[in-house]
């Protein structure tokens, strides 16, 4: 087993203590707080990051047990100078209020997008086989990320035009 961690292509070492959230780690040990923390309970989807290609609460569960993996988190995604496609897409059709849940949503369509391309259903996929990316298919692989703010139609937005540019 692995003693060490990798965070946006940088290995780091486990924490000495078992019981840091892996949210904690990124944002306590590793220093990066694009990573937000909301409700830490896994209900809001803030701290949503993505392990290995596929999207997880960072809150609810421990740093030591991606041992090995690959993390990244927002700032792994893109930077000011050179943000991604789905961060270029968020600021034009303002996708965002406040910007607290904005990493976790970011991370989150990330995801969304690697999934569909993979062909793996959801419950609002009618093709099980081939699942295609309507609105409605979109609004049920993000519903794990909340925003308070109302920013829903523009995030939509946001997605739908780099899914169509087929980033």
């Amino acid at each position: 087993m692995s003693e060490t961690i990798k965070v946006n292509g940088h290995v780091f070492p486990m924490p000495a203590d078992a019981r840091v959230s892996l949210l904690d780690f990124l944002r306590l040990h590793v220093g990066l707080t694009g990573t937000k923390k909301g409700c830490d309970h896994g209900q809001c989807g803030a701290c949503t990051v993505l392990v290995d290609g596929v999207r997880i609460n960072s809150c609810l569960t421990l740093a030591v047990m991606h041992s090995g993996q690959e993390v990244t988190t927002i700032e792994g995604l893109g930077t000011p100078d050179a943000p991604s496609d789905l961060q270029k897409a968020f600021l034009e059709h303002d996708g965002f209020q406040c910007g607290y849940c904005t990493p976790g949503q970011i991370c989150s369509a990330t995801a969304l997008l690697e999934e569909i391309r993979a062909g793996w259903p959801s419950d609002a996929s009618d093709d099980l086989t081939a699942p295609s990316l309507s609105d409605e298919e979109i609004r049920e692989r993000m519903s794990g990320n909340l925003c308070r703010c109302g920013a829903y139609a523009n995030i939509l937005a946001a997605i739908r035009q780099v899914a169509e540019a087929g980033a």
